[in-house]
């Protein structure tokens, strides 16, 4: 998906996820019935203000709109210095590779008995679906090459249509449902990208180990999409897969991108404890009330307190407002895993973008821009060279945690021999946010520390040898 997100930044609420209403494909109507449908459901659950991202994936969430809330209400507390929970431990320890070129992919055992399904892990949605395509599918859509099979598991079931989460306006969930032929509850996601899945809300579980089964969570399952993985929705939504498996903590270490676009790294993956944890540095996330409904918020994300931006040796002017949800929601900063590149709020990028223009102007690949979003690109093989005038990429939380991008790293190569800061601007996208891409997170341990309500990061080499 872009590789992953369906546009729901952009739409006042989501993480990265523009997820559209796709009418069902076994219900044959007119065309303009179909379209009157679109517009009816698009009206109803998406705010007229909405952050997306470019080529990631994230699931939409609708959120009433209500009078303006004084950003201070937030919760702010920038370092974590409390001590872990004592209910901390999750009931699940697990740990796997993961694959990496511009998403993060886990092979996950779903089903009894167990059958191995790749999924894109997506701190940026909340539900999680798998590839269940039939045996004969239609083209031009080539069958996944790991399909789930629901005949083969005996834990499989499928969700009716008069299950609760089958009507519409769940709070913090809100999914095209609808009813199919076999009285099952169909859904539909249809990506800002153009691609989509669709099929069946159904219970399955995901088995660890023989003393490791979660109880059957509700996912969905495919029976039509235009991507060959699934999605492993991980933030902080009643639906994901953390919340429903009683998860406390997870946490990742992404490795060093290939140069070669779309060969896979191999990095590292932990449900529960993680033995490296003794070096991660913590913030707290921002946390919003309940009765908190702003129209450009993602309550459901991991919001953190990023307060500036280093290039080289100099901290760039940007007010530090500009990094936190102001009374309509615009403004919050949020780690996500599913995004590839980083997007920044018009301020922040344009300060970025004048600083880089200052230090390597000239070598602009004037007047391209890579993904709608990113225009500072340079063409050729001198990233390295131009990567040392521009210096060390560093955004800061305070106390001494920060997330550093050296200089070698700095440039992304996108094929075709560009090489591209890897910071898009969220406006181009229809964004408020500032989003923390996957590819500002290599070489970090990333910890997600639920219970705890915080982020832990530490620098690590994180590519495995084969």
């Amino acid at each position: 998906m872009s590789i992953y997100k369906p546009l729901s930044h952009n739409l006042s609420f989501s993480s990265l996820t523009l997820t559209l209403t796709k009418k069902m494909s076994n219900i044959s109507k007119p065309l303009f019935l179909n379209l009157l449908y679109i517009f009816f459901f698009f009206c109803n659950s998406v705010s007229l203000s909405w952050s997306s991202s470019l080529s990631l994936h994230f699931p939409l969430t609708s959120l009433r709109l209500t009078p303006t809330t004084n950003s201070s209400s937030f919760k702010t507390s920038l370092l974590s210095r409390r001590n872990p929970s004592p209910s901390s431990s999750s009931p699940y320890t697990f740990r796997s590779n993961v694959k990496y070129s511009m998403a993060l992919i886990l092979s996950l055992p779903i089903g009894t008995p167990s059958q191995s399904q790749e999924l894109v892990l997506d701190t940026g949605s909340q539900l999680s679906w798998i590839q269940c395509h039939p045996k004969k599918i239609k083209k031009p859509l080539p069958p996944p090459t790991t399909s789930f099979d629901p005949s083969l598991s005996s834990s499989f079931s499928d969700l009716p249509c008069s299950h609760p989460l089958c009507k519409p306006r769940i709070p913090d969930f809100t999914l095209p449902t609808s009813c199919d032929s076999n009285r099952l509850c169909h859904y539909s996601y249809f990506y800002a990208d153009g691609t989509f899945a669709e099929g069946n809300l159904v219970k399955e579980k995901f088995t660890f180990s023989n003393s490791q089964t979660t109880p059957p969570l509700i996912l969905g399952c495919a029976k039509e999409s235009t991507d060959e993985k699934g999605i492993l929705g991980m933030n902080l939504g009643r639906l994901s897969f953390i919340s429903q498996a009683k998860i406390s903590k997870f946490s990742y270490c992404i490795p060093t991108r290939s140069n070669r676009p779309g060969l896979a790294s191999t990095g590292s993956f932990y449900l529960g404890d993680n033995p490296n944890s003794r070096g991660f540095k913590y913030v707290s996330l921002l946390t919003f009330p309940q009765s908190q409904r702003m129209p450009n918020l993602d309550p459901l994300a991991y919001t953190v307190p990023l307060q500036g931006i280093r290039i080289g040796q100099k901290r760039l002017n940007i007010p530090g407002s500009v990094f936190r949800p102001d009374a309509g929601g615009s403004g919050q900063t949020m780690v996500d895993s599913g995004s590839e590149f980083t997007h920044l709020v018009d301020v922040a990028y344009d300060k970025v973008k004048e600083e880089i223009v200052r230090l390597v102007g000239s070598r602009l690949k004037k007047g391209y821009v890579y993904g709608s979003t990113a225009d500072m690109c340079f063409d050729g093989n001198h990233s390295m060279e131009i990567g040392r005038l521009i210096g060390d990429l560093v955004f800061e939380f305070g106390r001494g945690v920060e997330i550093l991008v050296e200089k070698q790293s700095l440039l992304v190569n996108v094929g075709g021999g560009i090489h591209c800061v890897g910071i898009g601007r969220s406006s181009m996208l229809g964004a408020a946010s500032n989003i923390i891409g996957n590819v500002h997170q290599q070489n970090l341990w990333v910890e997600f520390d639920v219970t705890n309500r915080r982020v832990g990061f530490s620098k690590a080499e994180c590519r495995l040898l084969p």
